[in-house]
């Protein structure tokens, strides 16, 4: 399929509100880790908050970032055609019923917390210090479920508007109340004989009301003001939750994955969950500033387009975000996986923690970056399904590819540790993302050229001239310099991959697409 001009820089601007909007704020969020590094370390007390902070996080993919996201902007985008006043009804249809539901689980969090954290990390049983502080934590943190589910759906309303930096900025409030509470509140914790680790399920449940507080000018700006629906169970508002019920087995697949990874991570090696979370932070640093700003990009305009009936400009839309995707996500791979203990050094290694966490995060670094570009292709894929009203595609791609995550880990973890957990789920990705590629070619009668072609080889070969690039490096001595010579270090290495990576595209005739990117980027820049 011939790849539309007009289409790519569409979706290349829509995608670059939110990759610039979304950079700052998972800069924030690296500092927050930093700070939380610093002063936590990779330890037992660390482990106890991700676990508690994963029961809440795991709802949010259901209830904002996962099914539920994708199931409401089509309707909503097919409502907005109507009129201005049945998408304002439906969105307050679903602000009601969203608080109502996550509300309820809200509380069934608070009350069976010690039940939940005796399922997900039924290690901790053996140590009831830990035990007590993960519940504890768990309760605390539970309004953040309603309060981020709100926040997302703000952010899908604005999106179908066309609004597309200030929602992707929403998430920084977030860091930034994490990020005070640990600086504010820990010292005063301990100070009145609690544990200072409260401080970030306190700044966690904050940031959540702010992400959705900082998005509700915006709200009045587009003439959306509250209302109370005439009735809550519209057709429309049946039609979310129709294209959100097959989600609730893949959903419920995915709980099942979690778990399991989690007792396995809880019961290798002290530390383990927590090195799998810095690196997971660092692997959602491009995921989220490339993979999920292209994806939402993609479900805005796909949506439109198909709702109108213009197959081919849907089709030209897909090729557009599918190409940019991996135009985007190849180096960042480059950088994390030829870089990743460089990177977890300068970012991490300070306070509490060590070297030794430093070669354990790296290594699941490397793990993780290997399905980024998959990653990229699953984030563009899945909301195009909803958009088509098939979603039960991913929903049993996602079953089929997490029964053989479970099976990968449960028989390798125990002869190769906590890093099979990393490479378990690059590999539930991969498999994912080929289930999705190979059904929505027969759907939308794509040919295999649509997915193989020789834009995408050139991108292949302009990665890995840019990986033998970085190998140049290796003479130089980094670990032992101090942290202004290693940020001057790792920043020249990830000059020489990127201007390696753009010399080559430009050499194989990719000059617009380079141009494209470049320009673009720096205009936004300018005017943010």
């Amino acid at each position: 399929m011939r790849l539309s001009q007009n289409k790519f820089m569409s979706v290349l601007k829509s995608s670059l509100k939110m990759a610039i909007a979304t950079f700052f704020s998972r800069i924030l969020g690296l500092v927050r880790e930093q700070v939380m590094a610093a002063y936590f370390g990779a330890s037992g007390l660390t482990d106890a908050f991700l676990v508690a902070y994963r029961i809440p996080n795991l709802l949010r993919d259901l209830f904002a970032e996962g099914a539920f996201s994708s199931a409401f902007v089509p309707t909503f985008v097919e409502a907005n055609q109507e009129s201005k006043e049945k998408s304002r009804e439906l969105m307050w249809q679903l602000f009601w019923l969203l608080f109502f539901i996550t509300g309820t689980i809200c509380l069934g969090m608070m009350i069976f917390a010690p039940e939940l954290i005796g399922l997900f990390a039924p290690a901790f049983k053996n140590d009831p210090e830990k035990f007590k502080l993960t519940v504890n934590l768990t309760r605390i943190m539970a309004p953040f479920l309603t309060f981020v589910s709100l926040a997302a759906l703000f952010m899908g309303v604005l999106n179908s508007l066309k609004v597309f930096f200030i929602p992707a900025l929403a998430p920084a409030s977030y860091n930034v109340m994490s990020i005070v509470c640990m600086l504010g509140l820990s010292g005063l914790l301990q100070l009145n004989g609690y544990e200072p680790i409260y401080s970030l399920g306190i700044g966690a449940m904050l940031g959540g009301f702010m992400q959705a507080a900082v998005q509700v000018p915006l709200i009045y700006k587009y003439h959306l003001q509250p209302l109370w629906p005439k009735k809550f169970w519209s057709d429309r508002s049946k039609k979310v939750f129709r294209l959100l019920g097959p989600g609730l087995f893949g959903f419920a697949a995915t709980q099942i994955n979690l778990l399991v990874t989690t007792i396995l991570a809880t019961g290798t090696l002290v530390g383990a969950t927590s090195w799998l979370n810095y690196s997971f932070r660092l692997f959602q640093l491009p995921v989220g500033i490339l993979s999920v700003s292209i994806g939402n990009s993609n479900l805005v305009h796909f949506s439109e387009a198909w709702k109108k009936g213009d197959k081919d400009l849907a089709k030209s839309t897909l090729a557009s975000s599918y190409f940019l995707s991996f135009l985007t996500v190849m180096p960042a791979l480059v950088i994390l996986y030829g870089l990743s203990d460089e990177i977890v050094n300068l970012i991490f290694e300070r306070g509490r923690f060590d070297r030794q966490s430093t070669i354990y995060t790296g290594m699941a670094l490397k793990m993780y970056a290997i399905g980024l570009p998959f990653y990229g292709l699953y984030k563009i894929l899945v909301p195009t399904f909803y958009a088509l009203d098939r979603q039960k595609v991913p929903v049993l791609a996602s079953i089929a590819s997490i029964c053989l995550n479970i099976s990968f880990c449960l028989t390798l973890t125990p002869l190769y540790g906590f890093k099979i957990l990393a490479l378990g789920t690059t590999l539930s990705v991969l498999v994912n993302s080929i289930i999705l590629s190979i059904a929505l070619g027969k759907y939308l009668e794509l040919p295999l050229s649509f997915y193989f072609t020789p834009r995408l080889i050139k991108i292949l070969i302009a990665s890995l001239s840019s990986f033998g690039a970085l190998q140049l490096w290796g003479m130089v001595e980094f670990f032992n310099q101090s942290i202004w010579l290693k940020a001057l270090i790792l920043s020249l290495e990830i000059l020489s991959i990127l201007f390696t990576y753009s010399l080559v595209l430009l050499i194989l005739g990719e000059r617009s697409a380079v141009e494209a990117l470049v320009g673009k980027f720096l205009k936004k820049i300018k005017r943010s």
